[in-house]
């Protein structure tokens, strides 16, 4: 019968990745610091086989990753979730193997990694971006009308390079965005927004498509083809600079903006979330926090006793 031991299971699981399913080096390095480090926290709580191994073990390893340890700073979340996906293979591995009957692995749940906020800029920071004079020609009427749509409609920046000319009714005020899993919706737009809109449609798209092959697209590049999603975040990132925004700026982060700055302006969740087109409010509802945090900024400065 095959060795069990802890040992000998990692050597032959590693040989299995690097033999049989070809794992990249930078991988396969990350996989044996895992799992040395695995070995010896099971020898540390006298654990030398494997099929000894339970999971309570598998847990308090990765709590032992959380917290640090004399030879090991704490790792964050990420880390630690990686580190378990090593040994749930080690442990997978061992099983498939018939080294094992039972998989302690499992049920171990990785942790939960902080929920990152996004990121929104100033309601001042925003007016400078849109207020920045745009280059000369039709690029930059193109771009000036891409920006304002993406903050007027908080649209993803894949809706917005999506747009077809027939998507904008400007009678109405409001725009048809495809978004995620084919879902249609119909947001507003403000009149800055329609205005750099039209500016572009009348003064500078013609030009544009005279390149091309009659695309429908609203937002064309310079051969008459659809703007591609990395040439609108270019157009961000130029736009950015030339208005001395220093914050990393993207064309999500417009969206960001515009979520958070309805919040702050008093409009309801639920409303927010149909204009972004979250399928579960819960999504939408992390906004929320950023608004909350912005409070308690506000206050920590401004109120006398708010240290106190």
């Amino acid at each position: 019968m095959a060795s069990t031991r802890v040992e000998h299971v990692i050597h032959g699981y590693l040989d299995h990745l690097a033999v049989e399913r070809g794992t990249a080096a930078n991988t396969l390095d990350g996989y044996t610091r895992d799992l040395r480090r695995y070995r010896d926290h099971l020898s540390g709580h006298g654990v030398d086989d494997l099929a000894d191994v339970t999971e309570r073990h598998v847990s308090a390893f990765l709590a032992a990753l959380r917290e640090g340890t004399e030879e090991h700073p704490p790792l964050a979340a990420s880390s630690a979730a990686r580190a378990l996906v090593a040994v749930r293979g080690l442990h997978r591995f061992a099983v498939l193997d018939g080294l094992v009957p039972h998989d302690p692995a499992r049920e171990v749940k990785p942790p939960t990694p902080p929920r990152r906020l996004p990121k929104a800029l100033p309601v001042d920071d925003v007016l400078r971006l849109l207020d920045t004079p745009a280059p000369d020609g039709p690029g930059g009427l193109r771009d000036r009308a891409l920006l304002e749509l993406l903050y007027s409609t908080g649209a993803r920046i894949s809706e917005a390079v999506g747009l077809d000319l027939d998507d904008i009714d400007a009678t109405d005020r409001a725009v048809r965005l495809d978004g995620k899993g084919g879902k249609q919706r119909i947001v507003p737009i403000g009149r800055p927004a329609l205005a750099a809109l039209d500016a572009y449609l009348v003064r500078a798209r013609p030009a544009l498509a005279s390149g091309g092959r009659g695309s429908p697209a609203v937002f064309l590049n310079v051969r008459g083809g659809r703007l591609s999603r990395q040439s609108a975040w270019t157009a961000l990132k130029t736009a950015a600079d030339a208005a001395g925004i220093s914050a990393s700026v993207s064309p999500h982060t417009l969206r960001h903006s515009f979520a958070t700055h309805l919040l702050e302006g008093g409009a309801d969740v639920r409303v927010v979330q149909e204009l972004l087109g979250h399928a579960s409010v819960t999504t939408t509802q992390i906004y929320t926090l950023v608004t909350v945090t912005t409070l308690q900024e506000v206050y920590v400065s401004a109120h006398p006793r708010a240290l106190g």
